[in-house]
């Protein structure tokens, strides 16, 4: 048995909408996307504070309304009070999975996966490695065939390097994108490696610009954003990744192949995710990269933490 109807609730931000898709394909449903902005008050004040948080979202949301769906999937702040409300609306029928720390009491959701780094845990929650991501060996394995007469001849070993950017915890100004692209020749010239580099939004078209001027040389690859995203292909076809500290879902995604994962530090702090990236250094799992770093392979068993949180899911409400 499968669910009839599924939503997935988020801000519609990549870091919190990615893991949702993940775990609804894991689950074999076909999900309906619900993307929400909150107005004032309720975009200043704590989900546990919201009164009528269905009155919440802006005009320009997805709109929330019956018929309520079987299985609701949220993640983030703001889909939190949502989520619950709609429990509520709906008398208690849609079950709701959220990801990652919902900040309210958790007794009032069906399941919640989060994260160790996250530090909660209790009877309905699922502590896992990492975030949940829709990566398959499938979808590599695919990608791999569309870049591989792409990249053929750039130079072994191939090391993808997975750019973030500036957030509320840590910037990537022009200062640090220089260094890292001296750090990227260096390896060029001291292991003979090739450079395959994707930027992200967070990026920005300054630092993109840098690192695709001090990277045009031959054995680098800088994508450009245009499409088609070269991003799986890259996680497919590298001996190595390495991945700004910023972005869990990408630090996620790139251990989930099981290749050599360096992390790259980034000016800033965040105690939550320096855990992250400690416990998997502690683990055996990631290494950090720094000026002088000598690429050299390890093994590790890739954790598998969406498919786990799935079949848990299907083990309690017998999806």
């Amino acid at each position: 048995m499968t669910p009839r109807s599924t939503w997935i609730l988020t801000e519609g931000l990549a870091g919190t909408e990615a893991p949702c898709r993940g775990l609804a394909a894991a689950l074999g449903v076909e999900p309906v996307l619900k993307r929400v902005r909150v107005r004032q008050p309720w975009d200043a004040l704590p989900g546990r504070l919201w009164l009528r948080p269905l009155s919440a979202p802006t005009r320009d949301s997805d709109r929330l309304a019956p018929p309520w769906p079987d299985l609701l999937i949220s993640s983030g702040n703001v889909a939190a009070p949502l989520a619950v409300a709609i429990k509520r609306a709906s008398g208690g029928r849609t079950c709701i999975v959220h990801i990652q720390n919902p900040k309210l009491p958790l007794g009032r959701f069906d399941l919640v996966t989060a994260p160790r780094h996250d530090g909660i845990e209790g009877p309905n929650v699922v502590v896992t490695r990492a975030t949940l991501h829709g990566l398959t060996r499938a979808a590599l394995a695919a990608e791999a065939e569309i870049w591989r007469p792409r990249l053929a001849g750039l130079p072994r070993p191939l090391v993808a390097v997975l750019v973030g950017g500036s957030n509320r915890r840590f910037k990537l100004d022009t200062a640090r994108i220089h260094a890292l692209a001296r750090d990227l020749r260096r390896l060029m010239a001291e292991q003979g490696c090739g450079i395959v580099l994707t930027p992200s939004r967070r990026t920005g078209p300054d630092n993109t610009a840098v690192l695709a001027g001090e990277l045009a040389v031959p054995g680098a690859f800088v994508w450009d954003g245009k499409p088609p995203n070269p991003y799986l292909g890259l996680l497919a076809l590298a001996d190595f990744i390495l991945v700004t500290q910023d972005s869990v879902s990408m630090i996620s995604e790139a251990i989930g192949t099981g290749k050599p994962v360096y992390w790259i530090g980034l000016d800033g702090r965040s105690r939550r995710l320096q855990r992250f990236v400690d416990t998997l250094t502690a683990d055996g799992i990631l290494r950090k990269f720094e000026s002088g770093t000598r690429l050299e392979p390890w093994r590790y068993e890739p954790p598998d933490d969406t498919a786990r949180v799935a079949a848990e899911i299907r083990r309690r409400f017998g999806w």
